[in-house]
């Protein structure tokens, strides 16, 4: 009989009801899971550069543990080579020696002290490895795709059988540590990855060859972890089920569903189904994808195999896993970035609390940081990385309270008036539109997923009313009425003002707001001055409705404020839809028939256009001198203060809202 490691009775709850089969048992080998959910294991850098686990990597886990109310909680997966060359980030958890031991059993024990299911993950980063050392292991040498990623140097028959034995030896140290249940690690183009893909592995010893071939080191990892964990210790695996390598001649679908089936036979007791590699041209994880894009995959898994299958992959949302695990075509919600921008989001979702979940908005920033060897940080969570920090995931109360006034309902403006609400402050927000929500009001508008962007106004409304936040709009703040009020404190959240350009009779000029909000009309040739994501956002928009358009900015290169991560998307999106872009530039002149553009190095050339957009932004000083000649504590958060993007506004208020 399957061993019950604590006591869940959800039937009270009203998401149990309304999500029933989210929240039913499951037995994975010997073990009985409470719920249907996990929080998958996660890299975040929070960990010291030597391994050894920190105070802030165990709270990170700690509030992780807590938000899966009883399911699944992974921690990172660990790498486990005293010569560092399946380490994969700077903040990676060790786990190749007996003195981990006891800082990886203080995350296990963080995870049972929310009474969750602890798992330990088996990372052998490969290819994307050799992140402190100057070469990393493969099974054979193929040149890295992206210049980040360090030379690979072909592992002898001897090392294969060594990486074998480092996988058993630290899952024998994770079973010491208290974890519960066992993951290997075999997806993205980490080191089992490598020996499975036609495309890195062209071995002709035990370990290459046909597909079994290059299973051969999984299943004597899979039967030595099984070992080592025993019968009540159940071991699953990540195994892509499409690698997304067409281009480079890697794994057919076919082939990796054989893995699955031959992982099967080797032992294991679940399989999580992840797909594409970091160096897959194509787009996996980003908003850009519609969500659910990828369920399929997990029905054609169950259909392969017998054991559950787990998977995460643009699920942000508790409605589709639970119709999913109803149809039996999916057995476990796995999250990632959904429970990065909110740790409890689960717990939120099962005590009826949805609207107060602050959803992931698929930016991939938090993978940005990682591969730039910066600790984890979220677009859309200014408590991530900092749950070590008792002001920062509880702010204290105010000694003094104030009457604040905040000028703008943009997202800064907003995330700062409840965060100061909820600390004892009396908060008013004026606006001079009549709806909240400030530029993303137009800025969801943009194509590839930007309406997602709207769920962090969706989630601060919700906060602002809980906390008491009183809200005048459809009122512009003036001197008289900063004067008439007279607060203690003013927040300028007012967001930027564009950079003007005088048009002509045959040229005219409007706004990227107007555009995007459908106020204004634009020609069959449209400038776009300003190649920042909101010209980048407003450029797809017009060249997807057939208008001919140019993207001119002064940054040297486009969407300088967009994350790395997303970047790439955007870059090709352009060119897929036609739009030119002139980067490091200027618009010297406005024309009769367009504008003469100056480049960096003094070149001028003409381009064509009946309409110029303006996206261009700067500061926003108003009202400021206003405030300070009355003495009155200022604050200037978002775009007014410097033009950025959504993770700024949103972080600068959280800060604000804590130190008034």
């Amino acid at each position: 009989m399957a061993k019950l490691l604590y006591e869940w009775d959800y039937s009270s709850y009203p998401g149990a009801k309304a999500y029933p089969n989210l929240f039913k048992p499951i037995d994975i080998g010997n073990l009985t899971v409470p719920n249907r959910i996990k929080y998958a294991a996660t890299e975040e850098n929070l960990n010291a550069r030597d391994g050894f686990v920190t105070d802030s990597g165990v709270e990170y886990m700690r509030w992780r543990g807590r938000g899966v109310v009883g399911g699944l909680c992974f921690m990172q997966g660990v790498y486990m080579d005293e010569a560092a060359k399946g380490q994969g980030y700077v903040g990676q958890a060790g786990a190749w020696h007996d003195k981990y031991v006891p800082g990886l059993a203080r995350i296990a024990e963080a995870i049972h002290a929310e009474k969750a299911v602890a798992g330990f993950q088996l990372m052998d980063c490969g290819r994307v490895g050799a992140v402190e050392v100057p070469e990393g292991h493969g099974p054979s040498t193929v040149p890295q795709r992206l210049r980040v990623f360090k030379p690979m140097k072909e592992m002898t028959n001897a090392e294969v059988k060594e990486m074998v034995k480092q996988h058993v030896d630290a899952a024998r140290r994770g079973v010491e540590a208290g974890f519960d249940i066992m993951e290997i690690s075999g997806i993205v183009g980490y080191l089992i990855s490598n020996f499975i893909s036609s495309y890195t592995n062209r071995r002709t010893d035990e370990y290459g060859g046909d597909i079994r071939g290059r299973m051969q080191s999984v299943v004597e990892i899979i039967q030595g972890v099984k070992d080592v964990c025993g019968p009540d210790i159940p071991v699953g695996i990540r195994l892509c089920s499409e690698e997304l390598l067409d281009d480079v001649r890697g794994n057919t679908p076919e082939e990796s569903m054989e893995t699955y089936k031959i992982a099967e036979e080797a032992g294991v007791d679940y399989i999580s189904v992840t797909l594409g590699w970091q160096e897959s041209i194509y787009p996996v994880i980003s908003r850009d994808i519609p969500m659910g894009n990828w369920t399929h995959l997990a029905k054609r898994a169950k259909e392969n195999v017998k054991v559950p299958i787990q998977m995460a992959y643009r699920l942000f949302k508790p409605g589709l896993p639970d119709e999913l695990i109803g149809k039996n075509e999916l057995d476990i919600w796995e999250m990632c970035r959904p429970m990065i921008a909110d740790p409890l989001m689960p717990k939120k979702v099962l005590e009826g609390k949805e609207d107060e979940i602050r959803h992931c908005v698929a930016c991939n920033l938090c993978l940005a940081r990682l591969f730039r060897d910066a600790p984890m940080t979220c677009y859309i969570n200014p408590v991530c990385a900092h749950e070590a920090e008792p002001v920062f995931v509880a702010p204290p109360k105010a000694d003094d309270e104030k009457e604040i006034l905040i000028v703008g309902a943009g997202p800064a403006g907003l995330e700062c008036a409840y965060v100061a609400a909820q600390r004892g402050h009396e908060v008013t927000v004026y606006d001079k539109r009549d709806e909240i929500g400030g530029t993303l009001n137009e800025a969801q508008n943009a194509p590839y997923g930007d309406d997602e962007l709207w769920t962090c106004i969706d989630y601060q409304k919700v906060m602002c009313e809980k906390a008491g936040v009183e809200f005048k709009l459809g009122t512009e703040v003036t001197d008289d009425i900063i004067e008439d009020e007279m607060p203690d404190s003013v927040v300028l959240a007012t967001g930027p003002v564009y950079t003007d350009i005088q048009g002509n009779d045959k040229v005219k000029v409007v706004n990227v707001l107007d555009v995007l909000g459908g106020r204004a009309q634009v020609g069959k040739k449209v400038v776009v001055w300003g190649n920042r994501k909101p010209g980048i956002g407003v450029s797809l928009h017009l060249a997807q409705k057939g208008v001919k358009t140019t993207l001119i900015g002064r940054e040297k290169t486009a969407g300088f404020d967009v994350n790395p991560s997303f970047k790439w998307r955007y870059m090709i999106y352009l060119r897929q839809n036609g739009v030119m872009a002139y980067n490091d530039c200027m618009i010297e002149e406005v024309t009769e028939t367009g504008i003469i553009v100056k480049t960096y190095d003094g070149y001028r050339f003409p381009v064509e256009c009946d309409t110029i957009v303006l996206s261009d932004r700067q500061a926003n000083e108003s009202l400021k001198k206003t405030v300070q000649s009355e003495g009155i504590e200022l604050f200037v958060v978002g775009d007014a203060l410097v033009p950025r993007n959504l993770s700024s506004a949103v972080h600068d208020g959280y800060r604000i809202g804590m130190r008034i």
